[in-house]
Formats: structure tokens, C-alpha cells, sequence
């Protein structure tokens, strides 16, 4: 995970205001993310992290604020030959019950590329072999473990048109994860874990990613950088090395797990 960065963020978030109803979730946040970076954005429960990696995707406009796709605004990006793709792996890995694995991680391509279905098909079975799961293109996510569909997630969320990366060589992968660990065995996280890595450092398969967890082993074994919110706002960040350092009373409170601190528990999921 120690790739030179760039002076120009792959993406940014500048100012980012979001409210729903009268709760106000992201309250001026910044976060910049570089190329060859690996972020984990952590806080307590209802604090904006899911919401921000919507934001960060295109799937939710902020109420105020920009949003910065290699220096560009993500609307004058979104439907353009933009060298930086976007890939997003949900917490509970939303794959489409009525399709096979295959249609579930083709389905871009199904819907959207010129490419016929046999080329489609080879290009999915090689994306499953990346995540570890080989000959279960024919079965449907009701026949599969929770680890195994949150890598057939995995294998989706990095699929991508071989034609139209033809013309854009220089094309920057950027994963955003939501709970990639959520309701795993310690085994299967590791898995996870090791593989949300991988794909990175050793398979190329993304340049950089956002990885929202509370859980702790994720957080220390896939990021670089820690961004901690709580108050819609950026209330602490740092290297995964300062954690244990800070005297910050968020993070103290967040890792021991106490409920004396700062923080205050929330009834409410964002």
C-alpha cells in the first residue's frame, strides 16, 4: 500500500453538506483521497459514513459542496470518458436474487457493452478467479455463503469494459466499500480482508479505496489512512500507526469502547 501520491486527488470531497428531513448528517466535510491510497473512514453508528461514500459514488447529491473526480466536478465526469472509474461494494453486497452469479457480476456489461455474451462470460469467470471463487457462475445468491457474496460484490464492483479502456490506458480504479466485514466469522473477514489487499497491491485490480468499518481488524489491516467523523463532521484523522498514539478523546473512546466520552450513542443510521 505505498504508492507514490500525486498532488491532484483522485477524488475530493469539498464542504459536503447533507441533511435528511431535519437530521443533519454531513455537516462541511472535506476528504481528499490520492492515488495509491487505502482509507478506512470510521465512527460511531449514524455519523454519515455510508452517506458519504453514496455521495462519493454519484448515487446521492450533497445538499452543498463539491464533489472532485481527479480535479474535475463529478457532474461535468459522470457519463464522459473520465480516466478515474468508480466502483462501489455494498454492505449487504445487494446482488439481484433472480440472477445467476454470472448475470449478477456481468451485468454491466450485459446491459450496457457491445461485447457479445461469451466474451462477457470469460471476462466474469476471470474477475470470480481474482476473488477466489471459481465454477459457481450458475448458481444463485441464495446458494451462497455470506463471505461468498460479498466477493461476488467484490468481483462485480471491479469489472470493467476491456473495449473502453482501449482508449483511456491511463485509467485509475478507485473502490469504495461499505462494511465489507459486516456479520462475518473472524475467518471470513480475514478472507475479506486479505483480499480487499490483494486486489490492490498484487492484482491491479484498483489504484486506490475507501473502506467504511467499524471493525477494528479491518480497519488496522486494510488502510493506510484513518478518517474518523462524528458530528457530520471530520473530527480526527491520521496514518493507521497514530491510533494507538492520539489523545484524541473520539478515537480513545471509539477503540476502548467505552460509553464515557464524547460520543454519544445515536438512534439513527446514515
Amino acid at each position: 500500500m505505498g504508492e507514490s501520491i500525486t498532488t491532484t486527488p483522485l477524488l475530493e470531497l469539498k464542504g459536503i453538506h447533507k441533511r435528511f428531513g431535519n437530521n443533519t448528517i454531513l455537516d462541511g466535510v472535506d476528504i481528499k483521497l490520492y492515488a495509491g491510497e487505502a482509507v478506512a473512514i470510521i465512527g460511531p453508528s449514524g455519523t454519515g459514513k455510508s452517506t458519504i461514500l453514496r455521495i462519493m459514488s454519484g448515487l446521492l447529491e450533497p445538499d452543498r459542496g463539491e464533489v472532485l473526480v481527479d480535479g474535475k466536478r463529478l457532474a461535468q465526469v459522470a457519463g464522459s470518458d473520465s480516466n478515474v472509474n468508480i466502483g462501489m461494494v455494498f454492505q449487504q453486497a445487494a446482488l439481484f436474487d433472480s440472477l445467476t452469479v454470472a448475470e449478477n457480476v456481468g451485468f454491466y456489461l450485459f446491459e450496457h457493452s457491445r461485447l457479445t455474451r461469451h466474451e462477457i462470460l470469460k471476462i466474469v469467470e476471470e474477475k470470480l478467479r481474482q476473488v477466489g471463487l471459481s465454477n459457481i457462475c450458475d448458481r444463485y445468491p441464495s446458494q451462497l455463503s455470506g463471505g461468498m457474496r460479498k466477493r461476488v460484490s467484490l468481483a462485480r464492483a471491479i469489472i470493467t469494459d476491456p473495449t473502453a479502456q482501449e482508449s483511456s490506458k491511463q485509467s485509475k480504479h478507485v473502490l469504495l466499500y461499505d462494511e465489507p466485514t459486516a456479520g462475518l466469522d473472524p475467518v471470513a473477514s480475514t478472507v475479506i480482508e486479505d483480499l480487499i489487499c490483494n486486489l490492490k497491491d498484487e492484482q491491479n485490480a484498483c489504484d486506490s479505496y475507501v473502506v467504511v468499518t467499524h471493525q477494528d481488524s479491518t480497519i488496522r489491516r486494510t488502510a493506510d489512512r484513518v478518517i474518523m467523523l462524528y458530528g457530520g463532521k471530520v473530527c480526527w484523522q491520521g496514518s493507521v500507526d497514530e491510533l494507538d498514539a492520539t489523545d484524541n478523546p473520539h478515537i480513545r473512546q471509539f477503540f476502548s469502547g467505552s460509553i464515557n466520552g464524547p460520543i454519544q450513542i445515536l438512534d439513527r443510521e446514515a
